[in-house]
């Protein structure tokens, strides 16, 4: 049911995070503000394969 995202970094375009979401729930794409190391700064970061 669940599956692995990579989050990426909106201003950078790093990947960053890992996390899990349910697919039959939540259908869209996933975005949270999140401290990003290389800006040194809290960015969006969104989902990405």
């Amino acid at each position: 049911m669940r599956d692995n995202v990579i989050l990426q970094c909106g201003d950078c375009k790093r990947r960053n995070y890992v996390t899990t979401k349910n697919k039959k729930k939540t259908t869209g794409k996933l975005e949270f503000k999140k401290y990003c190391r290389w800006c040194r700064r809290h960015t969006s970061h969104k989902e990405t394969r």
